[in-house]
């Protein structure tokens, strides 16, 4: 596709980014601003509400305006709200730079899922997905590394290099970003034509699509175990299973490693085998709980450090191979169900999905552990098993082009989809 290695390399470039300030958030808010840890934790759980709150306003905007368009104003935002973090060290300018930023950061994904459907057909959904998902855990990583260099030779005076680092990585994203084209405009060019304009609709289409609702609600379930690594795995290792926190670094490691390393090639293996999206990304769920049962075991047993270190990380290798198969699959799913002209508010929809079992995830891990260790596990367990069941559940009931990566050599046996509701007018 025209501009597609352009996309991966700015991608990259952000998501090293990224990794320069995610894993030290708190402490890399505090140095940069000098403003109090509580402080800092209270603004930015307020703007990281807030910051949802306006979720749906760019689910519209994407429809208006096109994916592209908002995806470079985005990375505009975030550029000039790092750089101005240095200069943000009054409470008032914190909270306004904070809000600024996270109006952006929050809506990130669902315009980059836009601009996934825009960019890319078929087959190349799934490819694409996999790919950006490999690089984003490689560039997290380096960014990690690279601020650990900073830190290293400039001590906590380093964060504030690192924050004008952030801003031109997404600075030089953006330019990147800038050079790809929409497939319809492409379309478009080589008819001599310009691009049709999306029919006007707004979020009572989405809420009338049962089917797709039930491809979120289904999401929600298998997003509650993405959360588990980084919110119940350190939790877990410290409280339940006694083991030292080195296990929680060795498990993000091997999960980080496995995402850059081989996300690719699982995916493309999945694509070649034909397996329809609704399977693959069902497969995923059903690894997820074969993961989390394995953790039920292992807090069961209770064995040796050695064992159990070893145990863990064969837990670990499963649950990473079930995020490898479910995200690509299930990211292009829900591109492809999403009609054109409202795919900017179907996607702000479907990845509310990921930031509520995000933030419902350390309050729900934690009380469940305290009861029971395992517990948790067996929820998520659960939560997994039903997410596998809903999907094929809805196989039938979403479009065949969603379901099919490449159209079936022969047509599927399948009830036809009842036809959407008439737009409404813009929300």
């Amino acid at each position: 596709m025209a501009g597609e290695r352009s996309l991966l390399v700015g991608v990259g470039i952000s998501a090293i980014g990224i990794g320069m300030y995610i894993p030290f958030s708190l402490v890399f808010f505090h140095h940069v601003t000098g403003l109090s840890f509580a402080l800092v934790g209270l603004v930015l759980t307020v703007t990281g509400l807030a910051g949802l709150a306006f979720m749906p306003l760019a689910g519209s905007a994407i429809d208006r305006f096109g994916a592209r368009r908002i995806n470079l104003v985005l990375y505009a935002v975030r550029a000039l709200g790092f750089a101005l973090y240095p200069f943000a060290h009054s409470l008032p300018a914190f909270a306004a730079v904070a809000l600024f930023t996270a109006l952006a950061d929050r809506s990130f994904p669902v315009v980059q899922q836009s601009l996934i459907g825009e960019v890319a057909r078929g087959a190349a959904r799934d490819r694409l997905q996999a790919s950006l998902r490999a690089l984003q855990n490689a560039g997290m990583g380096a960014g990690a590394l690279l601020v650990s260099g900073v830190l290293a030779l400039w001590g906590t005076g380093g964060f504030q290099y690192t924050a004008w680092g952030n801003a031109l990585a997404f600075a030089l994203a953006g330019l990147l970003v800038s050079r790809v084209r929409p497939v319809r405009d492409a379309e478009a060019d080589a008819a001599g034509a310009p691009s049709a304009k999306r029919a006007p609709a707004g979020y009572r289409m989405v809420l009338r699509d049962r089917p797709f609702l039930g491809l979120t609600a289904a999401n929600f379930l298998t997003a509650l175990g993405y959360a588990a690594l980084s919110v119940l795995f350190p939790l877990y290792i410290s409280t339940w299973l006694r083991g030292p926190d080195s296990l929680t670094g060795a498990a993000f490691t091997v999960n980080t490693v496995l995402c850059a390393g081989i996300g690719v090639l699982v995916a493309g293996r999945v694509r070649r085998s034909g397996a329809r999206r609704t399977r693959s990304a069902a497969l995923g769920s059903l690894l997820f709980a074969a993961a989390f049962i394995g953790q039920i075991v292992l807090g069961t047993l209770r064995p040796g450090q050695t064992v159990t270190l070893v145990a863990l990380l064969a837990i670990v290798v499963v649950y990473t191979l079930g995020e490898l198969i479910h995200s690509p699959s299930g990211g292009a799913l829900s591109v492809s169900a999403a009609p054109e002209a409202v795919r900017g508010r179907y996607l702000a929809t479907y990845q509310l999905s990921y930031s509520l079992a995000t933030a419902l995830a350390p309050s729900l891990f934690t009380a469940l552990l305290s009861v029971d260790g395992r517990l948790p596990w067996a929820v998520l367990a659960v939560a997994a098993l039903g997410a596998a069941y809903a999907l094929l559940r809805l196989e039938r009931r979403l479009p065949a082009e969603a379901v099919y990566a490449a159209p079936p050599l022969t047509a599927p046996a399948a009830t036809p989809r009842p036809a959407r509701p008439a737009a409404a007018p813009a929300a």
